[in-house]
């Protein structure tokens, strides 16, 4: 059973092809049947994500972090659908942070976001050079480029007037860093569907927790993305996260169903089944007719 079961009302996705309106960022979507399934089963899997993590509880505009890739383009667009269809009562602002990476193409974005009439802001800031220069030759730029684009996307989604920092992080996201931590951190964490920013002012919500990879994959390609990839960390080989991609994908091939069941596994955490005194109170765990002070008893 897929972890996102419980959205009880479907969406009506067939009655589009009868020639009803659709978001712009839809109107050349293919009409397909197996199409619709799958636009059915992402938006299905949203929903259960905004339910299961009450993401929607006093959120007003959301900005939604647009990298032009697979993940995030998705996003906009799922998000797009909901609030088309008067299932998201939020404003929507995408924004693109361009990093200064070289030979970007600084136009597709704005000329794509202004084409489907999405609301949206493409923000300049030289990342590129200070993880050029901060991080040694051989090592990862993953850790450092990501503190560095968060950080300005809060920023701007204070700009902005935003409750909310919306990000396209999915279901192999999650367990690969769950499994980087598990195996390389020594603890057991991953990326939540919600959280808090440090400063308290500002959520950090990833709609797309229960979306399969190769889902999003599939959704970007029949809509014709404009993708951008990204030149910095794209071309590094040898990456922790694609061992753990690499590691995952081997086996859901040899035991299909498995990332559904870890992640499963994710929502579902028994402390007294752990090793962690702080989450756990092993020390007052006593057996019934036990005393708590030492036996005088010579």
């Amino acid at each position: 059973m897929n972890i996102a079961t419980t959205v009880k009302d479907e969406i009506d996705i067939e009655a589009e092809d009868g020639g009803s309106a659709v978001h712009p960022m839809f109107s050349e979507a293919p009409r397909s049947v197996s199409f619709n399934k799958l636009r059915k089963r992402l938006l299905r899997q949203v929903r259960q994500a905004m339910e299961d993590f009450q993401m929607l509880k006093g959120q007003k505009r959301w900005l939604i972090g647009l990298s032009g890739g697979k993940d995030s383009y998705g996003l906009l667009a799922l998000l797009l659908d909901l609030k088309w269809r008067g299932l998201l009562p939020v404003e929507l602002v995408a924004c693109n942070l361009d990093q200064g990476q070289p030979n970007f193409p600084k136009h597709i974005l704005p000329e794509y976001l202004t084409k489907i009439g999405v609301t949206h802001r493409i923000e300049y800031r030289d990342t590129y050079s200070i993880v050029k220069e901060k991080v040694p030759e051989g090592a990862t730029y993953c850790s450092l480029c990501s503190r560095l684009r968060r950080g300005n996307l809060y920023r701007i989604a204070r700009e902005e007037g935003c409750d909310a920092l919306v990000l396209g992080h999915h279901r192999e996201d999650i367990l690969e860093t769950f499994f980087m931590n598990f195996f390389h951190g020594g603890r057991l964490a991953s990326m939540p569907a919600k959280l808090l920013n440090d400063e308290g002012d500002l959520m950090l919500l990833r709609p797309l927790a229960y979306a399969a990879e190769d889902d999003l994959a599939k959704f970007a390609t029949a809509m014709q993305f404009p993708i951008i990839p990204c030149d910095l960390c794209g071309s590094q080989d040898g990456l922790q996260r694609n061992a753990m991609k690499d590691m995952l994908a081997d086996i859901e091939r040899r035991m299909p169903g498995r990332k559904d069941t870890m992640l499963r596994a994710l929502a579902h955490v028994n402390p007294s089944h752990l090793l962690d005194p702080k989450l756990f109170d092993f020390a007052g765990l006593m057996a019934a007719g036990s005393s708590a002070e030492p036996s005088d008893a010579g």
